[in-house]
């Protein structure tokens, strides 16, 4: 008995769709790709409920004659190479003939498609890889793809399809990567009747700015270099543009986005000491390498990309980056070009002057008594009144050690917080909260405990103090927040958008008042009380890319992921002075927290010097 078999054509289909075509973000890439092989210069993408009821992809290219419309969904069907030597000579997104059947495969399709050398196109209609009918059709030049109800057929993979908001995050990624490759192409991105993009043909830099905004592209570099192996040109950000989360990186190889982490991290050499290690820098980088030197076949997305002389275009890109940043900082260059230089400064001829010389002269005081203070100005200087310390009788914190009362210096904190000596013996029994501390390079507290020396980081003690009671207020009541006088303007792009109308009751909660301006526009017009002086839009930025990994996850740990936002952005800084009174404040609310050894995100709050390792030291 036979045991193998021949799969039919539609099961052939849909395994190759569970590779292809993974979500609608993948039906966009796909159709748009196509849309500028096919030479349009105006790509319209239409969809609805982040493409799970329908995605339409609208373009004015050469468009297809009746009997390739319907070739166009066979397997391996393809316009782009003939033979196996064309994949080495590839100046097309697409080649292999795989997206328009998986596409079909797994969902209703309508295609209306016209040349320039017809009067009537064609109407195409398939459903499951199936032709339902065929006709002639009125149209204009170029193509009209309709795709409704993705994944019918298949409702596992329907049923794990993300929110809305999600998805529509996804495929405003998808379109960035087009974009900004092809800015001589006008596009337009629309859910659900609203307008998330709209982009006419423009120079790189005018497209990055239209994307991501002005504020981004103010801060880029210009990147250039030509050499036979490679040329490489784009932006990079300046080292102010760091970030530590949601940095805007591409790279792009003839015309075609990939990851690369082997590039990346020439960038990342490139800024190594001029940038903290945990941040980032944004960049827009664009290779144009000769095609038999990539190999763009080795995954279905065609996002990994393997270089022949990898290794010499990272020194190339290196130095590229390099220069430009040198080029940023007015490095000085010896030149040995004298052409154009300023006239020679004539020598000082001393016989050339009518009259003598006198060398300068210096007159003293010498009677001169610092400490001889005129009477008139002692009269300025009042010494305080008697019995002053009655006036804060009864006040709290009136007694309180160095004769400190009142707030804090550390925002959020106040001496009522304190917790009692009992309580914290309890909690941890080496540290008094009356002890004397000592700050250590305006980073560190250090205090003598039982076992050694004790040394916390005061930044992270204050993240772990602000996460805890941020966290607490966000379950229960929105936290307070203060009105800015002026509302911080702010322009996203469509990806950041799409994830802010996710975040809205999240940052509401809060304190956050951000309020939609129309386009790609937003204000921000309130911020957590006690964040004075922090960026606003920087603050917004860093809540919506610490969130955009986390938007499927349960409501606490999206919650969790943005009080540790906002600890670090309220944090007091590294190198911060404090007193006495500070050091002990916070030392007794970080021993107050649950978890006082380490920050949220796992990192080390404090560490103890043992007694044994200091007494070796003196032998």
């Amino acid at each position: 008995m036979d045991l193998i078999q021949l799969l039919p054509d539609s099961v052939a289909n849909q395994i190759a769709a569970g590779e292809v075509i993974q979500r609608p973000a993948s039906v966009v890439k796909e159709l748009v790709e196509n849309a500028v092989d096919a030479g349009a210069h105006r790509i319209d993408v239409i969809i609805v409920e982040a493409g799970r009821t329908s995605l339409q992809v609208v373009d004015d290219g050469k468009g297809m004659s009746e009997t390739d419309a319907r070739l166009a969904f066979e397997r391996h069907a393809t316009s782009k190479i003939r033979q196996a030597a064309d994949l080495f000579t590839l100046t097309t997104m697409g080649f292999r003939g795989e997206a328009l059947p998986s596409i079909a495969a797994v969902s209703q399709v309508e295609l209306q498609t016209r040349t320039a050398e017809q009067d009537l196109g064609t109407h195409l209609i398939l459903e499951a890889s199936k032709v339902v009918s065929q006709e002639p059709a009125a149209c204009p030049l170029g193509a009209n793809f309709l795709v409704k109800n993705l994944f019918f057929n298949v409702p596992a993979r329907r049923k794990f399809l993300k929110s809305n908001q999600t998805e529509l995050s996804n495929i405003t990624s998808e379109m960035e990567r087009i974009v900004l490759v092809h800015p001589d192409i006008a596009f337009t991105l629309t859910n659900n009747g609203a307008t998330l993009l709209t982009l006419t043909p423009s120079s790189t830099k005018q497209r990055i700015a239209a994307v991501f905004g002005q504020r981004l592209a103010d801060k880029l570099l210009t990147v250039e270099v030509e050499t036979p192996m490679a040329t490489i040109r784009g932006f990079v950000g300046s080292p102010e543009s760091a970030r530590k989360r949601g940095a805007q990186q591409f790279f792009f190889v003839n015309e075609r986005y990939m990851r690369h982490p082997y590039f990346h991290r020439a960038v990342q050499e490139a800024f190594a000491q001029l940038i903290p290690t945990d941040e980032q820098v944004p960049y827009f980088l664009y290779f144009t390498v000769p095609p038999a030197e990539i190999d763009v076949n080795i995954h279905p997305t065609k996002t990994e990309i393997k270089f022949e002389n990898e290794q010499a275009i990272w020194q190339i890109l290196l130095a590229a980056i390099r220069e430009a940043l040198g080029r940023f900082n007015a490095v000085p260059t010896i030149d040995f070009d004298t052409e154009g230089r300023p006239a020679d400064i004539p020598v000082f001829n001393p016989s050339s002057t009518t009259s003598p010389l006198k060398a300068p002269a210096v007159k003293v005081n010498t009677s001169y008594n610092p400490f001889d203070t005129p009477a008139s100005r002692a009269e300025h200087h009042q010494s305080a009144p008697r019995g002053w310390e009655t006036l804060y009788t009864g006040l709290p914190g009136a007694s309180g050690k160095n004769g400190n009362s009142g707030e804090s210096g550390i925002p959020g904190n106040t001496r009522d917080s304190l917790p009692e000596q009992s309580d914290l013996t309890s909690l941890f029994p080496d540290v008094s909260p009356s002890a004397d501390h000592f700050q250590y390079r305006a980073q560190f507290i250090v205090t003598a405990v039982q076992s050694g020396l004790m040394f916390i980081d005061q930044h992270r003690a204050h993240i772990r103090i602000l996460f805890d009671r941020y966290l607490a207020q966000m379950s229960a009541a929105p936290l307070p927040s203060q009105r800015l006088l002026f509302p911080d303007i702010i322009q996203l792009s469509a990806t950041d958008l799409a994830q802010l109308q996710e975040l809205l009751p999240q940052l509401q909660q809060l304190g956050l008042e951000v309020n939609s301006l129309g386009g790609d526009s937003v204000s921000v017009a309130a911020i957590p009380t006690g964040l004075e002086g922090v960026d606003p839009a920087r603050l917004l930025q860093d809540l919506l890319a610490a969130a955009a990994d986390e938007v499927t996850l349960p409501t606490l740990q999206i919650h969790g992921r943005l009080a540790l936002t906002l600890a670090r952005a309220a944090a007091i800084p590294v190198g911060q002075v404090l007193s006495l009174f500070e050091m002990q404040d916070l030392v007794a609310q970080l021993f107050a927290t649950q978890t006082p050894n380490f920050t949220p995100d796992g990192k080390t709050v404090l560490s103890i010097l043992p007694q044994d390792q200091i007494d070796k030291l003196f032998k």
